[in-house]
């Protein structure tokens, strides 16, 4: 399950460190890897739960990323061009255009 999915009861709470952020991209790529697979099986279809997540943890990449532009140390840069693959392999492929 997705780490970005947090029960109501518990959600404003959690911490934002890098950390956290790291776990997303690293599962960011887990999912495109397995969105990837799957295209290339010709399963599509089971990739809708996956591309579903990925984006849930994009948005909120990017939320993050917009409500502190300022804040974040130098070091979380280190992974923008696997946050970048990620958004473009995941918009490929939710449009359709990443199908091989």
């Amino acid at each position: 399950m997705s780490i970005v999915f947090v029960p109501k009861k518990l959600r404003g709470k959690a911490k934002i460190n890098q950390e956290t952020i790291q776990r997303l991209l690293d599962e960011n790529d887990q999912l495109v890897r397995c969105i990837t697979e799957y295209m290339q099986k010709g399963r599509a279809v089971e990739c809708v739960q996956y591309q579903q997540i990925l984006h849930r943890n994009i948005v909120y990449l990017a939320t993050i990323a917009d409500a502190s532009p300022d804040s974040m140390p130098p070091s979380s840069h280190v992974k923008t061009t696997h946050t970048s693959t990620s958004r473009e392999a995941s918009a490929s492929t939710v449009n359709g255009h990443g199908q091989t």
